[in-house]
């Protein structure tokens, strides 16, 4: 097993080698020419789907850098996230989540399912939300079987996609971060790399099932970041110079998010065979935001791993036990998570995800062209 990792350690250094220099310039760019967006993912790209489903709202000072129109609760974020640069890029509203039943929003161009907390895997009784992949494809599925139904009793309906919204709709995916944090909580990474291919037939099956059920055509897979330098999982397993970079992330964490990604890419180039009429991008997030954080202040940013809404002070200013804008107790004494002064100088807004500014950054990145690749048959 150690001469297999030593290898696949070998070939990861030339992948991640490769990108740092911009890859494949996408010739299926994200634009205006897609009808609609559906989104699918984790709380990278949750726009109100967690906080609709369980019936809760994130306390400020989360959302306190942007204000939506209507107003969302459901973001966990300071203000906007990836997804929302990359709409308003593409001149589309935000998406509207599929479970925000109280909305002015409509669902004619596009909708979330993306959750908090939501895995490839199958969700269990642990786990922090039951909206998995595979859940929040059916979620599909049936949402665009209701929508071409009302069409067809009513054709007045200007407020739904239509089946060439669904035809001609760009699908988007940013999921896999939670399924490799579990994998190698406390673990090995070879321990976590045997669990991988699991997860990826997991998402296999699910895009399967977009193509065959849902009609989908064009999709836009987001690979996932450095774990490693998120301050939660810092907290928990850095705490020994041994088991950091030189950044001070997780150096296990991040190796098993290449694996990952590995096998993920893998995967996208498999479907361009398999489906000869589809287009696939695939989006480098773990180069883009390893840059950022190995860069930062070049960035204009003051802290990559610090957070800036939290309590206990630096170096990591995370307290696992009292989430952003709650309070609790600490060492006896009770305190509040709140936020800095300044939270556009800060990468990590909470401890887990990234703030406004640096998914403006990212965003701005992956707008590039520089950092997707197309892969097409």
């Amino acid at each position: 097993m150690e001469t297999v990792f030593h290898s696949l350690l070998i070939l990861l250094s030339f992948v991640a080698i490769s990108h740092t220099q911009p890859i494949l310039a996408g010739s299926f760019p994200i634009s205006p020419n897609f009808a609609a967006v559906f989104n699918f993912g984790d709380s990278n790209s949750d726009t109100g789907e967690l906080t609709s489903g369980l019936g809760f709202r994130l306390p400020p000072p989360n959302g306190q850098s942007f204000v939506f129109k209507p107003p969302s609760s459901g973001r966990f974020c300071d203000g906007r996230l990836i997804v929302d640069f990359l709409m308003e890029a593409i001149g589309r509203p935000y998406l509207r989540p599929y479970l925000d039943s109280v909305s002015t929003q409509s669902y004619l161009r596009g909708c979330n399912f993306a959750a908090g907390g939501s895995t490839i895997q199958k969700a269990n009784a642990a786990s922090f939300s039951p909206f998995s992949f595979a859940v929040q494809v059916a979620q599909f599925v049936t949402f665009k079987f209701k929508v071409l139904q009302l069409i067809q009793q009513d054709k007045t309906l200007q407020n739904l996609p239509s089946e060439d919204h669904f035809k001609n709709g760009l699908y988007m995916f940013d999921i896999g971060q939670n399924d490799i944090a579990g994998a190698i909580y406390g673990k090995t990474v070879d321990q976590a790399a045997a669990v991988i291919p699991t997860i990826i037939n997991t998402f296999k099956d699910g895009i399967n099932r977009l193509y065959w059920e849902g009609g989908a055509r064009n999709f836009w897979i987001h690979n996932t970041g450095p774990i490693g330098c998120l301050a939660q999982m810092v907290s928990i397993f850095g705490k020994e110079k041994s088991k950091v970079d030189e950044f001070g992330c997780v150096i296990g964490h991040n190796e098993a998010a290449k694996l990952f990604n590995l096998q993920l890419q893998g995967l996208v180039r498999n479907f361009t065979q398999q489906y000869r009429d589809a287009n696939f991008t695939y989006v480098d997030i773990f180069s883009i935001k390893s840059d950022l954080i190995q860069n930062y202040s070049k960035y204009g940013f003051d802290q990559y791993i610090m957070v800036c809404c939290g309590t206990g002070g630096p170096p990591l200013n995370y307290n696992d036990q009292i989430n952003c804008g709650s309070t609790g107790t600490s060492n006896g004494t009770k305190v509040t998570a709140n936020a800095c002064t300044d939270s556009s100088k800060y990468v990590n807004w909470d401890g887990i995800h990234y703030n406004e500014a640096a998914n403006r950054f990212v965003s701005q990145k992956i707008l590039s062209g520089k950092y997707s690749q197309t892969l097409s048959s």
